[in-house]
């Protein structure tokens, strides 16, 4: 049996070694994180398959390619240095700010941001010119059987994209487009009708359509009618009729900036002309 003074030891080793291993983790999340979407991460992918090279040149004793790797490995580090340099000067700036460990939440909210302004300013283009629109934002259910009836787009969202595919008489105008996070996932998307029988008789297939999704799924999903330009939107099997910018504008952050359940809830007893 082991003393007490040395179970003690070994425990406080023990978590010692979790710290570290949970900190270095996370700083190499973070890291990766700073790097998404620049070229950087093209060098990332190279580097790993260069270790993998240089690692298995070891093991099976290919000697003139474990030497090559090596010699690329120990000059590499240095031209990535000289090469990225402006990207580790932002990374070094960022952290003296303080900002290197806020920034992934930062980025999700500024991401976010920028989804609703696009719809924001794609619908009201659409409505005062009375463009039809049927807009399709995914939550937690997947719509992966919508995209697939559509046609892949997987662009990034911009409200000039989102006018130009519902231009009439374009080959993807007919049908809906699906958005997740700041994706556009596809275009001309067929979407299940609502049978419901309280639907009002002047709402047309696109209404339809959205209250079919909204009544299956949790997805949140706008429309910009074609024959008033008015525009709504729909959630949890209910339509909310002409809305203007402002209301609109605090019923998307309400669902898409706002975790919290009892705000999101209450922002939806708007007093705004539901049906459906």
């Amino acid at each position: 049996m082991f003393p007490i003074g040395d179970f003690d030891f070994n425990i406080l080793n023990y978590l010692n070694d979790i710290i570290d291993i949970l900190l270095v983790t996370y700083v190499i999340y973070k890291l990766i994180m700073l790097i998404k979407g620049t070229k950087a991460i093209q060098l990332l992918k190279g580097i790993t398959v260069i270790i993998a090279v240089w690692f298995f040149s070891g093991i099976f004793k290919l000697n003139t390619l474990y030497f090559l790797m090596n010699q690329t490995l120990l000059y590499g580090f240095l031209a990535i240095i000289i090469i990225f340099q402006p990207e580790l000067r932002r990374a070094l700036e960022q952290l003296g700010r303080g900002r290197f460990f806020s920034r992934g939440m930062i980025a999700e909210e500024e991401e976010k941001r920028n989804t609703i302004e696009a719809m924001l300013k794609a619908t009201n283009y659409m409505a005062k010119r009375r463009i039809g629109a049927l807009i399709t934002i995914e939550r937690e259910t997947g719509l992966d059987d919508y995209v697939e009836t559509g046609i892949p787009i997987n662009a990034n969202l911009s409200s000039e994209l989102l006018i130009n595919i519902f231009i009439p008489n374009t080959p993807l105008h007919d049908g809906a487009v699906i958005i997740n996070d700041n994706q556009i996932l596809a275009a001309a998307s067929y979407l299940p009708l609502s049978e419901s029988p309280f639907i009002s008789k002047e709402l047309g297939t696109r209404h339809r359509a959205a209250l079919g999704i909204s009544e299956v799924t949790d997805s949140l999903t706008l429309v910009v009618s074609e024959e008033t330009g008015n525009v709504s939107l729909t959630k949890n099997g209910e339509l909310y009729r002409n809305l203007d910018e402002d209301m609109l504008r605090k019923l998307l952050e309400a669902e898409i900036m706002t975790k919290s359940k009892t705000t999101s809830s209450s922002m939806w007893n708007w007093r705004g002309k539901k049906d459906g």
